[in-house]
Formats: structure tokens, sequence, C-alpha cells
């Protein structure tokens, strides 16, 4: 198994060429509900997505984080229902880049044929020198050509976020994209993450009030039974925001604070 923890490969920066759509469309999600059995963890749910900008959600484990973002992606879940539509009247099919909670690596091709996945299944001719420069950006060039078996969870990880940021959708919901890596590691693809996404219309789902402040334009909170939405102001700036900032750091005690009283 190949280490989680090594560096990004030394001396290579990569400028990630993507479309950067200048009027990524908002997303609206009505009356959404979520039922298992007799239990209903949120129903008559509304929530508005900023055309362009990141939003992030945070709560607690098994509260539907997961299930909002499948409602979101179209994608069929007993028990989940709502209709989501796009600001600008056009479909959200094709447009919408999900990376889940796991990694769904095909086992048996190599790293650089799962980030290019998505045009082999749509027909379309792979772009090899992208999708190197993404793995190269991520740290994983050296990878390319291993099986996932081959790597670590950080490194796997990796690879997933290579593959979502490969697809250049307008739409992109990402399910705890950084959990698995160290933390050093995290901070920096925070940052590039957050900058090949600018212009894009983000929900990450995070567990991190830190890094849902960092790079939040609107944070969000989902809790309670049945669970209720509700909007947390991050600090001002832009995304990312420095982690050292005091105004960060004041923003993330009063989040915990929030946090805690709902259960989370």
């Amino acid at each position: 198994m190949v280490d989680s923890d090594r560096p990004a490969d030394a001396g290579v920066r990569v400028i990630i060429s993507a479309s950067r759509p200048a009027t990524a469309p908002g997303i609206a999600v009505r009356g959404a509900g979520l039922r298992f059995e007799a239990q209903v963890h949120f129903e008559g749910l509304d929530l508005d997505l900023a055309g362009g900008e990141t939003t992030c959600l945070l709560g607690p484990s098994g509260v539907g984080k997961s299930s909002l973002l499948r409602l979101l992606a179209g994608l069929p879940t007993a028990g989940l229902g709502g209709t989501v539509s796009a600001g600008d009247g056009r479909p959200l099919a094709g447009r919408t880049a999900l990376m889940a909670q796991h990694d769904n690596l095909l086992p048996w091709a190599s790293v650089l044929d799962n980030v290019m996945l998505g045009d082999r299944l749509r027909g379309d001719a792979p772009d090899a020198p992208r999708a190197h420069a993404l793995l190269a950006q991520l740290g994983l060039s050296t990878a390319a050509g291993l099986r996932p078996t081959a790597l670590s969870g950080g490194m796997r990880q990796r690879a997933a976020l290579a593959r979502t940021l490969y697809e250049d959708c307008p739409i992109v919901l990402m399910d705890e994209p950084f959990s698995a890596l160290d933390a050093v590691t995290r901070h920096r693809l925070q940052g590039e993450t957050a900058g090949v996404l600018a212009g894009r219309t983000v929900l990450l789902v995070t567990h991190d009030p830190l890094e849902a402040l960092r790079l939040g334009h609107h944070v969000l909170v989902l809790s309670g039974r049945p669970a209720r939405l509700r909007q947390v102001t991050p600090p001002p700036g832009d995304v990312p925001r420095a982690a050292g900032d005091p105004a960060l750091a004041s923003a993330q005690d009063a989040l915990f604070a929030a946090l805690s009283s709902e259960g989370a």
C-alpha cells in the first residue's frame, strides 16, 4: 500500500484548466422529505443554493445530509422525495458532479482510468493530459498507473476528488471530500479545490466546522428530529479564508456552540 501521507510531487505546480462558468445556476429544493419506516428524518424542507457559490452543510450523523445530496443528484432513494430545479430553467441532468462519501473506484481500473471514467461511459474521448494534471495537483502523479487496491484510504479519496474535478460541471455535490486526509494535506487541498471550483454552485457536506467556515460562502446546519435547516453566518472575505484569521477562530467557537446545542 502506498503511503497516504506522502507530500504532493516535489516541485510540481499545475494550474488546472477549467471552464469556470461565470453564471452557474442557483438550485432550489422544495418540499424535501426523508422517511425511514416510521421515522421522519425531515419533511417539508426547502433549500436554496446560491449560483456560483459554495454552501457548506453540517449536522449530526444520520440526520440526512447525504440523502439530501442524493436528492440534488437525482439518485432515487427509498423514502426520499422533493423537487429540485435550476434557476436558469434548464435540466440538471448532465450538469452535476457528485463525490460520494465512499470513493467507489473501480478496482480493476488504474487510477488514471478511474479519473476519466465519465468520458468513457459517455463515449467521449478521454482527456489524458487534463487527468494527469489533476493527479499531479493532488500529489498522485506517480500513482496514475496503479489500481485502487495499491492505495491508502487518503490516496483513494484524492483519486475520487480528481475524478469529480475532472468532470468540470457547473454544479458540484461533495460528501466529506477531505475527511480521510491528514491535516496538512487537507488544508492544502481545501484551498486548491476552492480555486478549481470558483464560480460553480457547490454543496459540500462536512463534519468539520473549520472546513465549513473556510470554504463556505454560506453555512447551514441540519439538525433536530424532524430536522430543520438553520443558517450560520461565516466570517467576511473571499474563500478559502485563512485558517489563522482571528475572525475565523471566533466564528468557529460560535459554530461549535451552535452544533453542541443542536446535539451534533
